[in-house]
């Protein structure tokens, strides 16, 4: 008998925007590619959602976004998939 588990290649980095901050801000955090252009929203070991609101709370299906951060080329989650 055999566990499945996820493969790493299914995990990317994405970047969640966060509301009621006065300023734009990203939380890094990672997403589970389920498939084209559809990434779901993992919680980062210190999420608490008592501190931060994110735009896309741990669990949300969502598309994304490729922008230019900091020189690198960053995945922003963008829109709720329904």
């Amino acid at each position: 008998m055999s566990a499945e588990t996820d493969s790493s290649t299914d995990l990317v980095e994405l970047f969640v925007p966060l509301l009621e901050e006065g300023t734009p801000v990203l939380r890094p955090t990672r997403g589970k590619i389920l498939g084209f252009d559809r990434v779901l929203v993992l919680a980062t070991p210190e999420y608490d959602p008592s501190v931060e609101k994110w735009a896309f709370p741990p669990g949300t299906v969502v598309t994304c976004v490729s922008e230019t951060r900091d020189g690198r080329q960053v995945l922003v989650a963008s829109e709720k998939v329904s």
